[in-house]
């Protein structure tokens, strides 16, 4: 299996927080989501990817190159939208195609021209006229527009509507559609998540919490909500993380098929990546 991305032993320690010993691979043609609270570590591990951090340890390889030592080969590759990335306000869309010609090997004018068409974005006005929403497509737009092999995304539907979410989702499905382009994206918007990544990976703390296929996390684990007296009729080692509401408890289950089986009388729901990320982070082992 080729990789687009190889991160091992990840690690960046500042005044109030730690990366810790990161690990994941992303497999060519695939996407992965990256998933945890805010400042659990998802944009430094970004960051670091992108080669925009200084005295990190650990190797990062992008299609097989070290980012470190192939910057420039490895930036022609890579499509990226951050969360707090910007163009200057007073330009407008066609003044960023001139500066992304001189940038750029491989700036396509023609698709850029077809997602601004897409996306309805004006050509004229000011970028600082923009909504949210549009600009995000602008950095959407741009980063697809040199044909790169990865995109890095962090927040990429964020500010969009429901209507404009789903057209986005739909291009990042186009994009590896010829199995050689790969998707890395941090989203909060777990839903978007769950239509479209293949493998997920969760960050909390500066530590990788999992990092499975979408397909193992959704149809193996499952959520149990049940009384006290169910409760405690359940051994510790059939489930994974446990939350006490006002009401009842909350129960994480790795394996449901195994659990029903033991406690066919208990029920076992459907869980989903935020059902997964909440228990993990507020759930507690008995």
């Amino acid at each position: 299996m080729k990789l687009a991305l190889e991160i091992k032993n990840l690690s960046k320690k500042y005044q109030d927080f730690e990366l810790k010993n990161i690990s994941f691979n992303l497999p060519q043609g695939m996407i992965m989501g990256l998933i945890g609270e805010n400042g659990a570590g998802k944009t430094t591990t970004i960051k670091a990817i992108l080669n925009l951090l200084t005295k990190y340890s650990g190797e990062i390889k992008i299609f097989g190159k070290l980012n470190k030592n192939e910057d420039e080969t490895v930036k022609e590759d890579i499509g990226v939208v951050l969360d707090d990335m910007f163009f200057p306000e007073i330009l407008n869309v066609k003044d960023i195609n001139y500066i992304m010609k001189d940038i750029y090997k491989n700036w396509d004018e023609n698709l850029y021209n077809k997602y601004l068409n897409d996306f309805k974005l004006p050509l004229n006005k000011q970028i600082k006229t923009f909504s949210k929403g549009m600009k995000k497509k602008l950095e959407i737009a741009v980063s697809l527009s040199h044909h790169p092999k990865l995109l890095i995304l962090d927040e990429p539907t964020a500010g969009l509507d429901p209507i404009a979410r789903s057209e986005v989702i739909d291009i990042f499905r186009d994009f590896i559609q010829n199995e050689e382009c790969s998707i890395l994206i941090s989203s909060h918007i777990t839903t978007d998540l769950e239509h479209i990544a293949d493998y997920i990976t969760f960050i909390n703390n500066g530590e990788v919490v999992l990092s499975k296929t979408s397909d193992e996390l959704l149809n193996n684990y499952g959520i149990v909500k049940c009384r006290k007296e169910e409760f405690n009729q359940i051994e510790e080692k059939d489930y994974v993380k446990m939350r006490k509401t006002k009401y009842e408890y909350e129960l994480l289950v790795e394996n449901k098929k195994v659990f029903k089986k033991k406690y066919p009388k208990i029920l076992v729901e459907q869980v989903s990546l935020e059902d997964i990320m909440v228990l993990m982070i507020k759930g507690e082992v008995k």
